[in-house]
């Protein structure tokens, strides 16, 4: 079998596969996200290990899915950024800059100690605190976009501190490679400051000034689907721009182009266009992927209760960090409990930081494959707890209670 049937017969059992995944939970009263990312752990190399056996058995096929995953990855936060009033989502600054800030500086202190707890030196300690400083709102934007409250002040908020948070723990990571010296493309921490603030001012302005007429301009061109090609184009420069410029990671890019093409009069058919594409192509490659990457036969008893503590600190660092931020920032115990809930998921973020310290000799193939099942097990929990944290109703404060009373 040629290279090209091999990752077309792989395509279409990935996704067939996280369609029926994804069905199969729905019916089980569950976010359609977790039957899909099941469906990865299935299929991974913990049991089925597809991609070493029949017809999937050599060739890059599985490369060419992770590639294709993270391209999901950017048109789903695009779509994210489609649902987002900017307005109101700047209402949410506050807490989004102190959820973003304790959502990086809680999880990075908690992780070195656990780390330094097991044994570790130093600096391989600090980097395991700062693979936990990462957040990934993917999985989260996915869950609210399914339950309906992507727009709520909670999901705009979490939104808002997942930008910060990745601000601020992608400039933590540089400033550590510059001082230690590890990483081949290290840069000098001015550099990555200044490069930092110069790709958001630059994306936001050319957004905020270009985007409404460039698009005009294409729809009265005799191309067809001129205006769904343009934004695609305009997406992934945003995000390679935000990678290789900026220096945050690629899917702030896209969301920050998806939130200013909604500000557009053709937000309706960008949203009909990129929903088919990303919902029924790449979303499934991108969900699934995340379990092909894990391996649970990797990990040995004393790597297990690393693994169990760290998945422990991961989850608890995030909804102390975060949630008190949130507080801090104006919200009530429910709604910050909820903004820390969304903020566990490490998703594709994580794992490219892990990839930095593999590559720097900071992480170990075995830690590597710690750090992917905690990556996977954060994922699995944030639907599940995002689902339950909305079901909970708010309680009347006692004055409101009194008052109802009284008016009786």
């Amino acid at each position: 079998m040629t290279a090209t049937l091999q990752l077309v017969l792989a395509l279409a059992l990935v996704i067939l596969a996280a369609k029926a995944g994804g069905y199969a939970a729905t019916r089980l009263h569950q976010p359609a996200v977790l039957g899909e990312l099941l469906v990865g752990l299935l299929l991974g190399p913990s049991l089925v290990d597809m991609f070493h056996i029949g017809p999937f058995a050599g060739g890059h096929t599985d490369e060419i899915i992770y590639e294709l995953a993270e391209v999901g990855v950017i048109f789903l936060m695009f779509v994210a950024g489609l649902e987002v009033d900017i307005q109101e989502m700047l209402k949410s600054g506050k807490v989004a800059l102190f959820a973003g800030n304790l959502g990086v500086i809680v999880p990075l202190v908690f992780g070195t100690l656990v780390a330094l707890m097991f044994g570790q030196e130093l600096y391989p300690a600090l980097f395991v605190g700062m693979i936990l400083t990462a957040t990934s709102v993917s999985i989260s934007a996915q869950t609210l976009l399914e339950l309906g409250v992507l727009k709520s002040k909670e999901g705009l908020a979490l939104l808002g501190a997942a930008v910060v948070d990745d601000v601020v723990a992608i400039l933590v990571l540089s400033v550590f490679l510059a001082i230690t010296g590890t990483g081949d493309t290290a840069r000098p921490v001015w550099l990555v400051v200044v490069l930092m603030v110069l790709f958001f001012v630059v994306a936001i302005l050319f957004a905020a000034r270009f985007f409404a007429p460039l698009t005009r301009f294409v729809d009265s061109l005799p191309i067809s689907e001129g205006v769904l090609s343009f934004v695609i184009v305009v997406t992934l420069l945003f995000a390679w721009s935000a990678e290789v410029v900026g220096g945050v990671a690629a899917i702030t890019g896209a969301f920050i182009a998806g939130v200013f093409f909604a500000r557009t009069k053709f937000r309706e058919e960008i949203e009909n266009g990129m929903h088919t594409i990303t919902y029924s192509f790449f979303v499934p490659i991108f969900l699934v992927s995340i379990g092909l990457r894990a391996n649970i036969r990797d990990i040995d008893a004393n790597g297990l209760v690393f693994l169990l503590a760290l998945i422990v600190v991961a989850v608890l660092s995030k909804v102390l960090g975060s949630g008190v931020g949130a507080r801090l920032g104006g919200f009530d115990n429910l709604g910050s409990f909820r903004v820390g809930l969304g903020m566990i998921s490490r998703g594709e973020v994580g794992l490219i930081i892990t990839t930095i310290g593999l590559n720097a000799g900071l992480v170990s193939s075995e830690e590597y494959s710690q750090v992917v099942i905690m990556v996977l097990v954060t994922t699995l929990l944030t639907p599940l707890l995002l689902r339950w944290a909305y079901s909970l109703t708010r309680r009347p404060t006692a004055r409101a209670a009194n008052t109802e009373i009284g008016g009786q």
